[in-house]
């Protein structure tokens, strides 16, 4: 028996409208956390503190990319912000996980570089990643502060997290399509909330 035909228009338009009714919700009910997030990443990055970004497969790539646009730019150049991506380094993670164990990833690279003030994201769509967890421990124990991006339920990052960003969809695609979303906002946000950026150019004025 011969499948149906694929319909990729019918398909095509489904996905932008679910990413659509996500974004739109994200961004209605996530703006006092997010509002949080950009307030303690600003007061570590003035203190001389780091951001610490970490996940696994997707995730991994967004923590990646986040950093970069610190450490690089994002609208304009300015001074580099001190933002670490902890899936980086192939002879630490792989020598951590033929050590330690895959569970440790993350949280052997926090007990040697974080420092008390500093803020360690975690990105999960599930919120249940046993690295992304142990790694939220002990940053609380080194006096971290712990940002988690999830979805869905949140999984188990409640407990373990100060701040809390979770996409309203139990779709992968969509909650990474925010994450990436949120914390590129976050880059640009800082930016002009630590006086990077001149705010008196035109195209800023919506943020006078």
């Amino acid at each position: 028996m011969r499948a149906p035909p694929f319909n990729l228009q019918a398909f095509y338009e489904a996905e932008r409208n679910e990413h659509c009714r996500v974004a739109e919700a994200t961004f209605k009910e996530l703006f006092p956390v997010f509002s949080e997030w950009v307030e303690v990443s600003a007061h570590a990055l003035q203190q001389g503190k780091k951001l610490f970004f970490f996940g696994n497969g997707g995730s991994a790539a967004d923590a990646q990319h986040l950093a970069a646009e610190f450490t690089v730019r994002m609208k304009e150049t300015r001074r580099a912000l001190a933002a670490l991506a902890l899936t980086t380094d192939t002879s630490t993670l792989t020598a951590i996980g033929n050590d330690f164990g895959f569970d440790h990833l993350f949280s052997r690279q926090i007990e040697a570089l974080g420092q008390e003030g500093d803020v360690a994201i975690g990105i999960s769509t599930s919120g249940k990643s046993p690295n992304v967890l142990r790694a939220f421990e002990v940053a609380r124990q080194k006096g971290l502060i712990t940002v988690g991006l999830t979805g869905g339920n949140s999984g188990d990052f409640p407990p373990l997290v100060d701040i809390l960003l979770t996409v309203p969809s139990y779709t992968t695609a969509r909650i990474q399509e925010m994450h990436i979303t949120l914390g590129q906002i976050l880059c640009g946000a800082l930016e002009y909330r630590l006086g990077l950026v001149d705010l008196s150019k035109p195209h800023l004025h919506l943020l006078a």
